[in-house]
């Protein structure tokens, strides 16, 4: 006849198993007891210092992004004029930009310094979505300085093999319909006529773009960015490595002494980061600067 241990057995050697239950002290006939309390302890010890890590990962993360913030461009003392920070404002307020007000306003002191400066070229925006960091610059500079403005003006290309994890993740969920635009609004990409949008919002906002000298060049970098005279300033906002790649080598040549360009892009997407990487590897001409947002200067 088979035996049925007493529930207070079947107990004890539960609480033995998982180490939960009373415990009897060390030298109390349970073997290993004292090895048990031991690990215990040190893994408590362990949990407690990677609290401690985290938080101090946390602290140097912000303290980072701060320093960074406070470098956001290199001319110190300066700041955009009434009439600009009302047009940064209003895209602000319209939900045209992805920017914080801080790195518009840096944008419109970039601009206006290549003016200040006597730094001859183009503007360039390649990269725009719904058009507001490019009215901000477009606003900042002098009417008479060119500014091409480069865009697909509808869906983003899809990325290509030197693209990581993170951008595909991030291209199917545009490719799927599930993306979210400013403020929840309907994604730039979704847009039924995104070129006429912008070229309006210009308008709206109090730079129209003839007035200007602002041209709207709609279709792939690959296919539109065709220059031959020197650029002063670029901001490019091409997420992935293929288009970022194509505005370096197209762009990058080109630019004058002090000339610079700004990468939206590269502390957001592996594809962008990439690119500027092994596009500036070597070339003793460029320098770059790790901001708020990158820049690639031309000594």
């Amino acid at each position: 006849m088979t035996q049925i241990r007493p529930l207070r057995d079947v107990r004890r050697v539960v609480g033995r198993l998982t180490g939960r239950g009373a415990q009897p002290a060390a030298g109390a006939g349970a073997p290993g007891g004292g090895e048990a309390a031991e690990v215990r302890a040190r893994l408590r010890r362990t949990r407690a210092k990677l609290r401690s890590s985290r938080a101090e990962v946390a602290a140097l993360k912000t303290e980072l992004r701060a320093t960074r913030g406070s470098l956001r461009h290199p001319f110190p003392g300066h700041e955009p004029d009434a009439r600009v920070y009302d047009v940064i404002d209003r895209v602000r307020e319209e939900k045209l930009t992805y920017l914080s007000r801080d790195n518009l306003a840096a944008l419109a002191v970039m601009t206006a310094e290549a003016d200040r400066s006597g730094r001859p070229g183009l503007v360039i925006e390649a990269g725009t979505a719904l058009g507001g960091s490019a009215i901000v610059m477009a606003a900042a500079k002098d009417p008479a300085r060119r500014m091409f403005v480069y865009d697909v003006f509808g869906m983003i290309p899809e990325p290509g093999e030197h693209d990581g994890a993170d951008v595909r993740q991030r291209y199917e969920k545009i490719k799927a319909g599930e993306s979210r635009g400013i403020g929840g609004g309907t994604y730039y990409g979704y847009r039924d006529d995104l070129y006429a949008e912008v070229t309006e919002s210009f308008t709206r906002l109090g730079v129209p773009v003839v007035e200007h000298s602002v041209e709207l060049v709609k279709g792939l970098f690959a296919d539109t960015i065709h220059l031959d005279e020197p650029v002063a300033l670029a901001h490019l906002d091409g997420d992935w490595y293929e288009s970022t790649m194509t505005c370096l080598e197209r762009i990058a040549p080109l630019l004058v002494p002090g000339g610079r360009i700004v990468l939206d892009d590269y502390w957001a997407w592996s594809g962008c980061r990439d690119a500027v990487d092994d596009y500036t590897a070597g070339r003793a001409e460029l320098s770059v600067e790790r901001r708020a947002k990158v820049h690639i200067v031309r000594l």
